[in-house]
């Protein structure tokens, strides 16, 4: 399949179904980079309520 048809320019099917494409990239990309902002936050929490939990079970009783 050519990028081009023969006469060399792009149909308006093929743009708009471009611009679809690109706008689902950028969509997915927020997403991910949403995702990325909190992971660490995430893990941080989680390993800061594991220290708690060990130092409760050593000296807590």
């Amino acid at each position: 399949m050519a990028a081009f048809p023969e006469g060399g320019d792009m149909d308006q099917a093929q743009l708009a179904k471009i611009h679809a494409e690109i706008g689902k990239l950028i969509a997915e990309s927020a997403k991910i980079n949403a995702e990325a902002r909190w992971y660490p936050v995430v893990v941080g929490t989680g390993g800061i309520l594991g220290i708690v939990a060990l130092v409760v079970k050593l000296f807590g009783g």
